[in-house]
């Protein structure tokens, strides 16, 4: 009953007129950075922080949350339409999302899209608001043996599950990971890999890696089939809207990609990434419709999705109780808070309750807006799929490298987008999944500082994976994903034979 009449003591500060703009402010920001491929949320925080410094603390960070909530969602408009996730969690929403755009369905892609956003952002908003505590209890618990199970598990299912190959999702997932290495090692200092190239110390950014691969390696394999087998893209075929058969495909996965998103979100080493993909291979295993993964199910947009905006309320739950920033977005909104003299952490909630719960009650409200903002829109967005090929890919490039340059301007990161563009063609025509090596770039790196603190704390012991329980369980789910493909392969060889 607390929590009720806090939540409504923070919807009396969240819906006050100034604090309604701040919210609309910060959608509105948000949805347009978040269809930039390559400017993320974070950015445009950081961007927005010094500008800030004399407004009012509690409309500041309603606008910071705003944004972040929008960027969210923003990505997956781009990643839909033309295969450029605006985010790194947006990657697993591109994988179906945009066959579903080419096959004339972009409208109800985007459509799951805002409704499932919709959907899991206000469980997980509630989820803020009540499970907080209990969830924090358990994240505290959490060892770093039992954050890298997670980690294998997700580079196991994902590298399993994309393509027709287990073992070239293993070979793409290597690739990701051995870019992981790039930069300086955090543990010793030490550069490795650099090549005495000074702007490969800082590693390399997975959204130039992410760009790179879907949207100019998209681009030029589309240019390279252009006049010898044009791939026809259908902008808009039968209804803008979602049918009946959309929305019962759709409930599910929404309701599953919650759970994804929510609770590893709040995990201090948790993230986005893990939880889209984990839900995408959940849903294409649980589908009554397998044969359309890889051709634009409407499943692997929905559950993708909805984990992806799950996973921004459940950063907020280690950010307000514990301080502790899980993302760069909440890293940026720690630093906005500390701009204003507040520390975020269980006395927060004691010394400040109409700011933390009037930040927790406007993530409602700029749920509601995102949803108003955007399904007006979706007829507007399929349209930029009837642009000419030559035109709309020509644009997407010069998006792409805006959109690098503006992150990280350096010669040697517009070098390395094309680089990595070259690349995704490559592994088009050879039919090596993509999503794998995003994958390895953006766990490789958390999953290896995990790895050495658990070796640091048993003295150099391999068997704490084994002995602890939660990581042995999740380390042997992993290796049955990884044996899986292959034992049943091979049982389908055997039983063609018999025939």
């Amino acid at each position: 009953m607390d929590a009720l009449a806090s939540l409504a003591h923070g919807f009396a500060v969240a819906l006050e007129p100034t604090k309604l703009m701040f919210a609309a402010i910060g959608v509105l920001l948000g949805t347009a950075v978040g269809v930039l491929p390559g400017i993320g949320p974070a950015l445009t925080v950081a961007l927005l922080l010094p500008v800030t410094f004399k407004l009012d603390p509690t409309g500041s960070l309603i606008m910071f949350a705003g944004i972040y909530y929008g960027g969210m969602y923003g990505g997956s408009t781009t990643a839909i339409l033309i295969n450029a996730p605006g985010e790194s969690a947006s990657v697993a929403t591109a994988i179906e999302g945009n066959k579903m755009a080419k096959a004339g369905r972009g409208g109800p892609a985007l459509a799951t899209a805002a409704i499932g956003s919709f959907v899991a952002g206000t469980i997980a908003t509630a989820g803020l608001a009540f499970l907080a505590p209990w969830l924090v209890q358990i994240a505290v618990n959490f060892g770093p043996w039992d954050y890298f199970g997670l980690m294998v598990l997700a580079f196991v299912t994902v590298s399993a599950t994309f393509g027709d190959s287990p073992l070239r999702g293993l070979t793409s997932l290597t690739m990701g990971l051995a870019l992981g290495l790039i930069g300086i090692d955090k543990l010793t200092g030490q550069s490795r890999l650099t090549f005495g190239v000074p702007e490969l110390l800082d590693g390399v950014e997975v959204t130039t890696l992410a760009v790179g691969l879907f949207a100019v390696g998209e681009a030029l394999f589309v240019a390279s089939r252009f006049k010898h087998d044009p791939e026809e893209v259908v902008p808009i075929r039968g209804s803008l809207w979602m049918t009946k058969e959309d929305w019962k495909r759709s409930w599910g996965p929404w309701l599953r990609g919650t759970l994804y998103g929510f609770p590893i979100g709040a995990l201090p080493a948790g993230g986005a990434e893990i939880p889209t993909f984990l839900s995408y291979v959940t849903e294409r295993k649980l589908s009554k419709h397998p044969e359309e993964f890889g051709q634009g199910a409407i499943e692997g947009v929905a559950g993708p999705e909805a984990a992806n905006n799950a996973s921004a309320a459940g950063t907020l739950v280690p950010l307000l109780t514990l301080g502790l920033p899980t993302s760069a977005t909440a890293a940026i909104m720690l630093a906005g808070f500390q701009q204003y003299g507040l520390n975020p952490g269980p006395l927060l909630f004691a010394e400040n309750p109409g700011l933390v719960w009037g930040l927790v009650a406007s993530l409602f409200i700029a749920n509601a807006m995102l949803l108003v903002l955007n399904l007006p829109l979706i007829g507007l967005w399929v349209r930029l799929l009837a642009i000419p090929q030559p035109w709309l890919y020509a644009g997407i490039l010069v998006f792409a490298a805006m959109g690098t340059v503006a992150a990280k301007p350096s010669v040697v990161e517009i070098g390395m987008l094309f680089v990595f563009g070259f690349i995704g063609l490559l592994m088009r025509r050879w039919d090596y999944p993509i999503a794998p090596m995003v994958v390895g770039l953006i766990l490789g790196p958390m999953a290896e500082a995990q790895l050495r603190r658990s070796l640091q704390l048993s003295l150099g012991d391999p068997m704490v994976f084994l002995e602890n329980p939660g990581s042995a369980t999740l380390l042997g789910i992993a290796a049955l994903c990884l044996i899986a493909p292959f034992v049943m392969r091979n049982l389908n060889r055997f039983k063609a034979s018999e025939d």
